[in-house]
C-alpha cells in the first residue's frame, strides 16, 4: 500500500488531476446517484477559497517588506499586457458575433436578478472594494482589499526590524506549506466536481444553446491559442506555445472545474515559484490577475449582448461595436465587484443599444443556464492567463537585459 501510495506521489499533479478526472466520470455514469462523492469537489473548493485569502495577504506583506530598493518588479509591464489581452478578447468576441450570428430564445423567470445600473456603479464598487476594512477583505475574499492593505502594510514594514520580517516570512512559509498539502488533494477534489457537474446538470440542457455555446468556447479557444500567443510571442520574441501549453494545463484545467479564479490563486501561485519567477512581482500580480485579467468575462458580455442584439434586429455599425469592445473590457476588469460577475454585466451592454433591462436580464439566464461550460472556460481562460502574462512579462525583461529568457 505504501508503495502505491509512493508512486502516485511521483506522478505529476497534471496526471493525477486527469485520473481523477476518469474515476470522476466512470463513477458518475456507474453510480448517478450515489450519495457523498459530491462532497469531496464542495471540501476541496473550499479549501483553496479558505487559504488564498490568507496566503495572498501575507505574500503581499513579505515581498514588498523584504524589497530591496532597485529591484525591479515588472508590475507595469503585467497590467499592460493583462489591459491588451482583455481588449483584444472583447474585440474578438465581437468580430465573432458578426461572422456567425446567434439568436437566442429568450426565456422568462430572471425577474428577481439586480444588475448594476451603469459602469459607474462598477467602478464605485471596486473603488469601494480597495478601502474595505482588512478583516472583511479576507473574511469575504475582496482581493483588491486584500491587495491594498498588504501592499500598505509591506510598505510600512519596510523599516521595520529584521526579526518582524522574519517572522512575516515564515508565517508566509507556513501558509504556503499548507497550499501544497491542499493541492495534493486536487484530484480528489476535482473527482467529486466532475461527479456532481455531470450528475447535477448533464448535458441535455445544453443541447438548445449549442450554437451560442460554440461561439462561446470557440472564441475563448481562439484568444487561448492564437490571440495570447501572438502577445507573448511580440514581448520574448520566441515560440510561446511551450508556455502557453504548460499555463494552460497545470493551471487552465484545475480552474476549469473549481470555476473560480480565487480558488485558483494558490495553484498558480506554486506554478509561479515553480518556474522561478520573482515573487516581488507574483505575489501581486497573480492576485491582480485573478481581479482585473478577465478576457474570458470580455467574451461573455459582448457575445452574450451581440446574441440580444441579432435576436431584436438591431443594426450596429462599427463604431458602436468599437465602443461596446471598449465597454466589455473595462466591464470585465470590475466584474470581481459585482456580485454574478460577468453574466449581471450583460444588461449594462445591452443599455448600449437601448435594449429593455426585462430583455437583458433575460439573457442573463440564458447565461445562467449555460453556466456549467461557458464559466468554467472563462475561469480557466481568466486564471491561466494570470500566470502566462506573469511569466511574459519577466521573460521579456530578461530578454532585454541579458538576450535570452
Amino acid at each position: 500500500m505504501l508503495t502505491l501510495l509512493h508512486k502516485w506521489n511521483r506522478l505529476s499533479l497534471v496526471k493525477r488531476i486527469l485520473v481523477g478526472i476518469i474515476v470522476g466520470v466512470l463513477l458518475a455514469l456507474v453510480f448517478p446517484r450515489a450519495a457523498g462523492l459530491s462532497i469531496f469537489g464542495s471540501v476541496f473548493v473550499s479549501a483553496l477559497k479558505a487559504v488564498a485569502p490568507i496566503l495572498v495577504f501575507l505574500l503581499v506583506i513579505a515581498a514588498i517588506s523584504q524589497h530591496k530598493k532597485g529591484s525591479p518588479t515588472n508590475m507595469k509591464s503585467v497590467i499592460l499586457l493583462y489591459a491588451v489581452s482583455t481588449f483584444l478578447a472583447g474585440l474578438t468576441a465581437v468580430v465573432a458575433s458578426f461572422l456567425f450570428p446567434v439568436k437566442l430564445s429568450l426565456i422568462e423567470g430572471t425577474e428577481d436578478l439586480t444588475p448594476p445600473g451603469g459602469i459607474a456603479e462598477v467602478l464605485q464598487t471596486l473603488l469601494l472594494n480597495v478601502v474595505d476594512n482588512p478583516i472583511s477583505a479576507l473574511m469575504n475574499a475582496n482581493y483588491i482589499g486584500i491587495l491594498a492593505w498588504g501592499i500598505l502594510l509591506g510598505v510600512a514594514l519596510k523599516s521595520a526590524k529584521d526579526s518582524t520580517k522574519t517572522t512575516i516570512s515564515n508565517l508566509s512559509d507556513a501558509v504556503s506549506m499548507i497550499v501544497k498539502w491542499v493541492i495534493n488533494l486536487a484530484p480528489i477534489g476535482i473527482m467529486g466536481l466532475v461527479y456532481e457537474s455531470i450528475t447535477a446538470n448533464g448535458l441535455q440542457s445544453l443541447l438548445d444553446y449549442g450554437k451560442l455555446l460554440l461561439v462561446l468556447i470557440g472564441c475563448m479557444l481562439f484568444i487561448a491559442l492564437v490571440v495570447n500567443p501572438v502577445i507573448v510571442y511580440l514581448a520574448i520574441r520566441r515560440n510561446p506555445y511551450p508556455l502557453v501549453f504548460s499555463c494552460l494545463r497545470e493551471s487552465g484545467v484545475t480552474a476549469f472545474f473549481t470555476r473560480s479564479s480565487a480558488a485558483n490563486i494558490p495553484i498558480n501561485m506554486k506554478m509561479c515559484e515553480k518556474m522561478k519567477l520573482n515573487p516581488d512581482t507574483y505575489s501581486v500580480s497573480i492576485p491582480l490577475g485573478a481581479t482585473i485579467n478577465m478576457g474570458g468575462a470580455a467574451v461573455t458580455i459582448s457575445v452574450l449582448t451581440l446574441a440580444a442584439v441579432h435576436t431584436l434586429g438591431i443594426e450596429v455599425d462599427f463604431g458602436t461595436a468599437i465602443v461596446l469592445t471598449l465597454l466589455s473590457a473595462v466591464s470585465a476588469a470590475g466584474a470581481s465587484g459585482v456580485a454574478g460577475g460577468s453574466l449581471l454585466l450583460i444588461p449594462l451592454a445591452c443599455s448600449l443599444f437601448g435594449i429593455p433591462n426585462e430583455v437583458a436580464i433575460q439573457v442573463v439566464g440564458i447565461g445562467f443556464i449555460i453556466g456549467v461550460l461557458q464559466d468554467s472556460a472563462e475561469t480557466a481562460l481568466n486564471s491561466s492567463s494570470d500566470v502566462l502574462f506573469t511569466a511574459t512579462a519577466e521573460y521579456a525583461k530578461n530578454r532585454k537585459e541579458f538576450g535570452n529568457a
